[in-house]
């Protein structure tokens, strides 16, 4: 049987290329809102980070997705987006790749 070929991304934080499913998409659409997109598969202008904690806290510090998406995310996106990260961690670390 032929070996389908994994789709990779590049985390916009450490700038290491990752398999699509172990990164979260954050997508900002054409009106300039900055959404966390879980399928992968929003409209718009996408940003990947990796689904690691620190990850996220090193974009947060550095305001790396302000730049990436040129718009100022606040304090209360980037909250939700650790939570989420952090949320996503654990469900793999309980239920394995599913």
């Amino acid at each position: 049987m032929k070996k389908r070929k994994v789709p990779l991304r590049k985390s916009v934080v450490s700038g290491e290329m990752f398999p699509k499913k172990e990164l979260i998409r954050i997508a900002k659409s054409k009106e300039g809102e900055v959404s966390i997109d879980p399928s992968g598969k929003k409209p718009g202008r996408g940003a990947y980070v990796a689904l690691e904690p620190a990850e996220v806290e090193e974009a947060w510090k550095k305001r790396i997705l302000d730049r990436t998406l040129g718009t100022d995310l606040s304090d209360d996106f980037y909250q939700e987006l650790l939570d989420y990260v952090k949320h996503q961690k654990a469900r793999k670390e309980l239920f394995g790749n599913e």
